[in-house]
């Protein structure tokens, strides 16, 4: 897939995906309504904020990782050609969906709005099913050995400490 294709069908999967579920979803929730709380809570707001700010730096960083190293897109339907596993994704296989969890968290803290913990909650429980019984069957099949290398070295969820390199044994 040449990058321009890739550049233009991983910014139209941003904003359909987690643009929807991070950003969409919790405004309809909540209309992004800030609740009236004690003084001593906008500690919690601007952690939230924060949390926000880091989880979209985090999420454009994965996404271009997709175009620039794996020459496709995050899209099941325009999957890379190679296997991405540099940059945020030498921490932990996963950096796109811990990053939409934690904007959606951290709007729950920044607008002082439980029902958004709650969102969060299902939205993860329905990120881990997908990429338990459709993602790494398809990655597994798709990139072979490199895969399942790659999936015992790196976490799916908790990031590591020190990034993984290809050429280590974990």
């Amino acid at each position: 897939m040449r990058k321009v294709s890739a550049a233009s069908g991983t910014a139209l999967f941003f904003a359909l995906a987690p643009g929807v579920v991070a950003a969409l979803g919790p405004w309809w929730l909540t209309g992004w309504r800030f609740r009236a709380l004690p003084s001593w809570f906008l500690a919690v707001r601007v952690v939230g904020a924060v949390l926000v700010a880091v989880s979209l730096v985090v999420l454009v960083s994965a996404f271009v990782r997709f175009v620039v190293e794996g020459l496709g897109t995050p899209a099941p339907v325009a999957p890379t050609e190679r296997l991405v596993v540099g940059g945020l994704y030498r921490y932990v296989r996963n950096p796109m969906y811990v990053a939409v969890l934690a904007a959606i968290l951290g709007q729950a803290a920044l607008f002082a709005q439980p029902s958004l913990v709650g969102y969060g909650v299902l939205c993860g429980a329905a990120m881990v099913s997908f990429v338990r019984w459709y993602e790494e069957p398809v990655l597994a099949r798709r990139y072979g050995a490199a895969y399942s290398k790659y999936r015992a070295a790196v976490p799916g969820w908790w990031p590591r400490l020190r990034p993984w390199r290809q050429s280590s044994t974990g």
